[in-house]
């Protein structure tokens, strides 16, 4: 039987907003608008009106966030990516650069950038924000600038659920190995180097790598390969709950479509030369079993809504993970970050 999330008692809430379950059955996210008593006329008016209800945002977000894990903040008027950027900076948090990433991304403004930059046709699987690493945003925000016509949800799973109901047998076998990934740069597939780590010179590439415990090594033909050993749980700082935190199953060759998957494994003699893949701590290969069983579990957890232009939504990143459904027409969801963590400095799992 799952051990189920307490459910949140009722808080007197600033009278300004209304916080309620948005998805039957489930606290996440939580949804915040404007009470029925605050005039339109300022929310429409632009940055005047959503700065007004700061205070009362600030205080819902300090109380719920660390037990909802995610808030959607909807009918605030909040449109376009300064607005955006100007209400993530209204928190205090230092926007964070999308430092050694693993998808494509464009900047928009300082500190904002394009989502995924993925065709429309596929998905992207659950995750937890640079959870492959050992540092990682604490803070992520979603602003839907243009929904798309059908599709593009950003599906969300409380990753608490999700370490509950994995396998005891799979958790602790992740738990005691952890993880190694290992990136090869280029080549077509994944990320050039350059854009992984933001610059062109070998020399910052070694020393991101040194501060960052990766190992690396640069290829004959003059690419990167790049090696870190990483956490596959973790517990929380503030609450000190168990969350599921790894990016195993997005990673390893299996989550490739079979075609693509097919045509690699027969041109590689080693594992650790395709683009990217997932070995456990110790280098031995993670069982095809195990990583079908927690996708099933990521499913089973999964939640999704339909995105309105101007919603924003606010996640704790280790206690949610997100994802992206297929899309048809325009679509635009741009992110920002913040609050950076390091695995090394959290408390023991």
């Amino acid at each position: 039987m799952d051990q189920r999330l307490p459910t949140l008692s009722p808080l007197a809430q600033p009278d300004a907003l209304t916080v309620r379950p948005l998805l039957p059955g489930s606290d996440l996210p939580l949804l915040v608008t404007p009470a029925d008593g605050v005039p339109a006329a300022a929310l429409n008016g632009g940055e005047d009106g959503w700065r007004a209800l700061l205070p009362a945002i600030h205080a819902v977000v300090r109380e719920r966030l660390p037990r909802a894990g995610g808030l959607l903040f909807r009918g605030f008027g909040l449109h376009g990516d300064a607005p955006f950027r100007a209400f993530a900076e209204s928190f205090g948090r230092t926007l964070l650069d999308y430092d050694f990433g693993s998808t494509p991304r464009s900047a928009v403004d300082k500190g904002v950038y394009t989502s995924t930059e993925y065709p429309a046709h596929q998905s992207i699987p659950l995750h937890n924000e640079q959870a492959y690493t050992l540092q990682w945003p604490r803070t992520i925000w979603f602003h839907c600038v243009t929904a798309a016509a059908t599709g593009g949800a950003t599906p969300i799973a409380d990753s608490r659920l999700v370490y509950q109901r994995i396998d005891p047998d799979i958790r602790a076998r992740f738990a005691a190995k952890r993880l190694m990934y290992v990136r090869n740069y280029g080549n077509g597939l994944d990320l050039p180097w350059q854009r992984a780590f933001n610059t062109d010179d070998p020399a910052e590439v070694e020393r991101f790598c040194r501060a960052n415990a990766i190992a690396w090594e640069w290829t004959n033909d003059g690419e990167l390969r790049t090696r870190q050993i990483c956490q596959a749980i973790a517990r929380h700082p503030d609450t000190a709950e168990m969350v599921w935190f790894n990016q195993a199953h997005l990673f390893h060759v299996s989550n490739l479509p079979p075609a693509v998957r097919e045509s690699l494994l027969a041109v590689v003699d080693d594992l650790s030369e395709l683009p990217r893949h997932v070995f456990y701590g110790d280098g031995s290969p993670i069982e095809d079993a195990a990583l079908d069983h927690i996708r099933a579990v990521l499913d089973g957890c999964t939640r999704a809504f339909p995105w309105q232009e101007g919603d924003v939504m606010m996640l704790d990143n280790m206690l949610a993970a997100h994802g992206r459904e297929p899309f048809s027409g325009a679509r635009k969801v741009v992110v920002a970050m913040a609050d950076p963590v390091r695995s090394p400095d959290l408390p023991a799992a």
